[in-house]
């Protein structure tokens, strides 16, 4: 229909005629522009679609080993925050796009998780500007109520502590009284509990460098330098040592371990570059009763003779991978690193997951059916520990008699079936080879209920670190490396009992001072675990 020409056909006075010629041409040609506009949003909002399902497909459909847990961490935090990015903007078109002519879906939302209770509220309530009805000016009845909540923050607050000590005098006897000085975890300093408690989360949990610290409290108008906050850290680290040590002590009671090392960077000052030292870390196994400990031990090197000077005389079963360096504690006797004395041999326990990474590894590269089969078969091992996950140890052990040792050995006889088939020297062989190999090593966790399938869990107490050091780049020495393995074990089995670190450390840095040694373990940071 065209409406200009519709109009000719009408008897309107000229004048009129052309005064509504004019309105209907400014109407065409504002539906024109609108249409123009509409379909180049909805080109954009169909883009946007594309882009967003295409981040939902890489982000809920990757593989789980298909990167590095660090890798992985940093991508699906900026995958989340491109897939908000991109939402906001599609919105922004649709709210933008005229209302008579655009339907916007309704956005769904999945369900808010409650706020958690422990936090403080501070209400603020919103009543009607008058309590009569604006419809017939009788006065309104409360019916109910519309609770709303938002999570807010405070940032870091300096204030300053007063400790005002009267002192009175006696006359007669010439004497001065005052109230003591409240002993403090380090004597004479200006920084109370909470300041050095922010301090060392924020350096060791946060892996925030001191110079950023300085330039937060810089903002706040407070001067802390690099060096009094090093004084610090200093200081306080050599007041812990000794709850590490203790928590050393409980961690080598137990019978069976995790271990495990990673690199770090640490700075060689002759030669002005970095060098490779290592962080070594034990862990409790979790299957077995008891609090969960961590406990990290820095080194110069990756030296087996690290493992076994911290070890001493320990025997037990050792969850490790398949590193050189552990093998002299699983030799027939092996030498007490000081005295020289024969010890016992350490049990070595295999990684499962490790053995699963070179099947996965080779079906990346390249879609091979028989690491495919293998993947399959390892699926079904730890398929049965999920189901064992709450059971007693003695139902774990019937439940892997049951299930877990039959898998096993079809497992096994299908690797030795399909090496046979395979090239010498391929990847396929290899992958098999790695499991073969450590076979007895790999099946020893079935034959008890109480003993680990792999390593992860103290591959993910070290994964922080991994993190840590990407902001904090190196180690000065190897006095720094030490100090932080003692906070590190501290708070790292802080988190693992699952206490709050920063108040478990709050509440021990103000006991110290004044605790006695013979009830050390009371601080430790699982004696109030639930």
């Amino acid at each position: 229909m065209n409406p200009l020409a519709e109009l000719d056909q009408l008897n309107l006075e000229p004048a009129a005629k052309i005064h509504v010629t004019a309105m209907i041409q400014t109407l065409v040609d504002q539906a024109a522009q609108d249409a123009q506009t509409i379909a180049k949003k909805d080109a954009k909002i169909a883009a946007l679609t594309h882009e967003l399902a295409y981040y939902k497909r890489i982000r809920f459909s990757h593989k789980s080993e298909a990167l590095a847990p660090l890798q992985r961490d940093v991508f699906e935090e900026t995958w989340n925050t491109d897939m908000s990015a991109i939402e906001a903007e599609v919105e922004q078109l649709q709210d933008n796009s005229p209302s008579d002519t655009v339907t916007r879906p309704k956005r769904p939302r999945a369900g808010r998780q409650p706020l958690p209770e422990h936090l403080p509220r501070i209400e603020h309530r919103h009543e009607p500007e008058s309590c009569t009805c604006g419809q017939c000016g009788k006065d309104l009845v409360k019916i109910g109520e519309d609770v709303t909540e938002q999570l807010d923050v405070e940032p870091a607050k300096f204030f300053v502590h007063r400790h005002i000590r009267p002192q009175y005098a006696c006359r007669a006897c010439e004497t001065i009284t005052a109230a003591p000085i409240p002993p403090a975890v380090i004597d004479g300093g200006m920084a109370a509990i909470g300041l050095l408690t922010w301090v060392m989360i924020s350096k060791f949990l946060d892996h925030l460098p001191l110079y950023r610290l300085e330039q937060i409290a810089a903002r706040n108008g407070v001067i802390l330098s690099r060096s009094t906050l090093a004084d610090w850290v200093g200081r306080i680290g050599v007041a812990l040592l000794p709850l590490a040590d203790r928590l050393t002590w409980h961690l080598l009671q137990r019978d069976s371990l995790h271990a495990d090392e990673t690199p770090v960077p640490q700075l060689d000052p002759g030669n002005g570059k970095t060098k490779k030292a290592y962080l070594w870390a034990y862990r409790s196994n979790d299957l077995q009763p008891g609090p969960k400990i961590i406990v990290f031990d820095y080194q110069a090197g990756r030296s087996g003779r690290h493992a076994q000077q911290f070890l001493q005389d320990w025997h037990g079963h050792l969850m490790v991978d398949d590193y050189g360096g552990y093998k002299a504690l699983f030799a027939t006797a092996r030498a007490h690193p000081e005295t020289r004395l024969l010890l016992e041999p350490c049990i070595e326990l295999a990684c499962w997951t490790h053995a699963r990474r070179k099947f996965f590894d080779l079906f990346q590269a390249s879609q091979s059916p028989v690491a495919q089969a293998a993947l399959q078969r390892i699926g079904a091992l730890y398929a049965i520990e999920a189901e064992g996950r709450d059971m007693s140890s003695d139902e774990r052990q019937r439940l892997r008699a049951e299930k877990s040792q039959p898998a096993l050995t079809e497992l096994h006889d299908w690797l030795q079936k399909t090496r046979l088939l395979m090239a010498p020297n391929s990847a396929t062989a290899k992958a098999i080879d790695y499991s073969l190999k450590r076979w007895p090593a790999l099946t020893r966790y079935a034959e008890t209920g109480d003993l680990p399938i792999d390593n992860n869990p103290v591959e993910n107490s070290i994964r922080p670190i991994a993190l840590g050091k990407k902001n904090w780049l190196f180690a000065g020495s190897e006095r720094a490396g030490q100090r932080a393995a003692v906070i590190q074990t501290l708070l790292g089995t802080a988190k693992l009992n699952g206490l709050d670190p920063a108040a478990w450390l709050s509440d021990t840095l103000e006991k110290l001072p004044t605790w006695p040694n013979s009830r050390i373990d009371e601080l430790l940071p699982f004696a109030n675990a639930d």
